[in-house]
């Protein structure tokens, strides 16, 4: 059954977009229509950060408590969780992401995001007092930032737009939020949970379209602070941009995050690991461990082990529950991905996949692909694929391993794989990126998640994402 959405859900209520323009929406797996929404326009953005402002200055938000904002935003995730198994369903018609995946993290993962930051609204303090070291006191305060401009990608829609207004509204901030095409109908299932949360009009708008309204809401002189998820190049763009108007900007960005498998690493539980912290989302999620550094005396083991991994898993229609890769988002991502398995043929050794499943005669699929003998200097080895596409390297000794580790223009991910968690925990430290796993990965509700390098500004997650959205103010007490 195709989706036809005709509204904008704009300063809390359904609106007739400015343009007749629409966003047609493929099923990755089939490459069918699913539905079609509006495309929105610079008119629709207008108005979006008009109605924010206003709800940022005027309404009922503006005067919220603490507790009373903590109390919207929990009203807002059990709305959420109402629709968990819609949207699941609908990211893994759109993008092809397994079911169990979506489920567990689009789901389950974002509402608990969401809690997360309602249980931090409550209880954040606006003020403090400080005395002087001259004698007098000083009172700082942390005010929200404002009207915030956020634009999302479509490998994880539903979290990462979480991610997003979580902490902005629980900041005090209102937000406008554009969308991928790729991935739009999650977008209004999230707008109808907010109208049920009954949360005041303008608080948070959706206006979904490409790149070029992207450009147009990052430079809209009604937006304080730009928050983005997407690509390196892109945000080198939105960086200039905000530097130009000196704007605050946080971007999540790419990544080409290396796993170590040190000597003494049980094989074993690497395999049982390396789905979640290398080929998530079939290998579409930007800290994704492609660079596999092996210790030269096992590194024929571990080659075998990783390509028998690739090769045993199953791919097929993402919404089967025994799916392990889908397919990639789209027909251009899939080409992309396709571009870089061709120059591995000819930079390493294919040691399994390296095209598309016989079996699967519709949708964008690749399959699992694993090289050996890859140098860390080879194109497959230093740009981020954002493919199921794994990269073996072969070091001598501990310390080589964490070179090549560290050298990279990306610093986002990682992890470091031992018998000895303690040992591999020493490791990690040496690691230039922003976050890194021991012995499996996952990034933790309660602590901040970035990146370094090309990998980005600023941090996402744990108390220190509330502070991005907000501004201090030291009121000085002379007498």
């Amino acid at each position: 059954m195709s989706t036809e959405r005709q509204f904008l859900f704009v300063g809390g209520e359904w609106i007739k977009p400015a343009s007749s323009k629409r966003i047609q929406v493929i099923n990755a797996t089939t490459e069918e229509v699913l539905g079609s929404v509006p495309e929105g326009s610079d008119e629709d953005i207008d108005r979006a950060v008009y109605s924010a402002r206003g709800a940022f200055r005027e309404s009922a938000w503006a005067a919220c408590t603490p507790a009373e904002r903590g109390a919207a935003l929990s009203r807002f995730a059990d709305a959420i969780e109402k629709r968990a198994t819609q949207l699941a369903q609908s990211v893994s018609l759109q993008n092809g992401m397994p079911i169990t995946i979506a489920e567990q993290l689009e789901s389950g993962y974002g509402v608990g995001v969401l809690r997360y930051y309602a249980g931090l609204a409550s209880g954040l303090c606006a003020e403090e007092t400080r005395p002087s070291p001259l004698g007098s006191t000083t009172l700082v305060r942390r005010d929200p930032i404002g009207v915030v401009g956020a634009i999302v990608p479509w490998n994880f829609p539903v979290v990462l737009s979480i991610m997003k207004f979580g902490p902005a509204l629980a900041a005090g901030c209102t937000i406008v939020l554009k969308p991928s095409p790729g991935t739009v109908l999650d977008s209004f299932i999230l707008a109808e949970a907010a109208e049920e949360a009954r949360l005041p009009p303008g608080v948070i708008n959706w206006v979904p379209g490409g790149r070029e309204l992207g450009a147009y809401l990052v430079s809209h002189p009604g937006i304080d602070k730009v928050a983005f998820t997407g690509s390196t190049a892109a945000g080198r763009q939105i960086a200039q941009t905000c530097g130009q108007l000196l704007r605050p900007v946080s971007l999540e960005l790419g990544g080409k995050s290396a796993a170590i498998i040190l000597e003494d690493a049980k094989l074993d539980a690497v395999l049982q690991g390396l789905p979640m912290a290398s080929l998530l989302n079939s290998g579409q999620a930007c800290f994704s461990c492609t660079r596999i550094l092996a210790p030269s005396k096992r590194y024929n083991e571990v080659v075998d082990g990783i390509a028998g991994l690739a090769s045993s898993l199953v791919i097929g229609d993402p919404l089967e529950r025994a799916t392990h890769v889908g397919p990639m988002a789209s027909a251009a991502h899939r080409d992309r991905v396709e571009g870089y398995i061709a120059k591995g043929k000819s930079e390493a050794k294919l040691v399994a996949g390296g095209g598309r499943p016989p079996k699967q005669t519709r949708g964008w699929f690749v399959q699992p692909t694993v090289f050996a003998d890859v140098s860390n200097s080879s194109a497959i080895a230093r740009e981020e694929i954002f493919g199921p596409v794994l990269s073996i390297i072969r070091y001598e000794d501990e310390g080589e391993a964490i070179t090549i580790a560290n050298d990279s223009e990306y610093g986002l991910g990682g992890t470091v794989w031992s018998s000895d968690s303690e040992h591999a925990t020493q490791v990690a430290r040496q690691i230039e990126t922003g976050t890194v796993g021991v012995n499996g990965y996952l990034p933790d509700l309660n602590a901040p998640f970035g990146g370094i390098k090309a990998s980005g500004l600023g941090r996402e997650m744990g108390p220190e994402s509330v502070a991005a959205y907000q501004q201090l103010k030291s009121i000085y007490l002379m007498g």
